[in-house]
């Protein structure tokens, strides 16, 4: 895997940089990082290493040089010195929503390439089929809700190599596969892995969850 730059750390000599993160700090950071990956600004390597370090920084001074090349108004994601007001966070882009909704009735409906996951997504395919591919999308949440509702039709899950998916959907003469394992058995998951919980019903339909191939994973991790 090709080497990742990442701008040098704060100047230790700055009180506000030895101050200790918290996990509200963290995930600001994180947020404005899944923001401007978003837009383009960050390549998915450079994405990776950033926000793995920003879940690993123990210091505000570990947290600002993560966001210190992007435009200013990702930097208002990070915390305010001591005593100080503070930062708004990051805002979303105009087409971020809560929430959002895919229907597929007697037609075929793919939500795919580069956008943002909200917290939750509600899937309808009724005589229909859905895909909905997360493998190139930027999830705003480490933890992201789909309700997935098949009636007489499907729904697939497209998922990248390290996240967790959980089926606590219902099947009535329908079926429901793929979930409650990573991709790949040897590939290790992280402590802050990202969580896809899939609820709903498939009623005479299918909703399933599908993960990379062994060889298009090993390509993925640059082996």
């Amino acid at each position: 895997m090709r080497q990742v730059s990442v701008p040098a750390a704060s100047p230790a000599n700055d009180p506000h940089n030895t101050m200790r993160a918290s996990d509200a700090d963290r995930d600001r950071v994180a947020d404005a990082l899944r923001e401007a990956y978003a837009e383009g600004r960050l390549d998915v390597d450079e994405h990776n290493e950033r926000l793995e370090r920003a879940y690993q920084a123990k210091t505000l001074g570990d947290l600002t040089p993560l966001l210190s090349d992007l435009p200013q108004r990702h930097l208002t994601a990070t915390p305010a010195p001591m005593g100080g007001a503070p930062h708004p966070q990051a805002s979303m882009p105009p087409d971020y929503a809560p929430g959002s909704k895919i229907s597929a009735i007697f037609a075929e409906q793919k939500r795919g390439g580069r956008w943002l996951v909200p917290a939750q997504t509600t899937a309808a395919a009724v005589f229909g089929s859905i895909t909905i591919d997360l493998r190139e999308a930027v999830l705003t949440q480490r933890e992201i809700v789909i309700i997935a509702n098949a009636v007489f039709g499907s729904i697939q899950i497209k998922v990248p190599p390290g996240v967790v998916v959980h089926d606590e959907g219902t099947a009535v003469f329908g079926s429901r596969t793929g979930s409650d394992r990573g991709p790949v058995g040897d590939v290790p998951l992280g402590p802050n892995a990202p969580v896809v919980i899939v609820r709903g019903v498939a009623l005479f339909g299918e909703v399933s969850v599908k993960y990379p191939k062994a060889s298009k994973l090993g390509k993925f991790l640059g082996l």
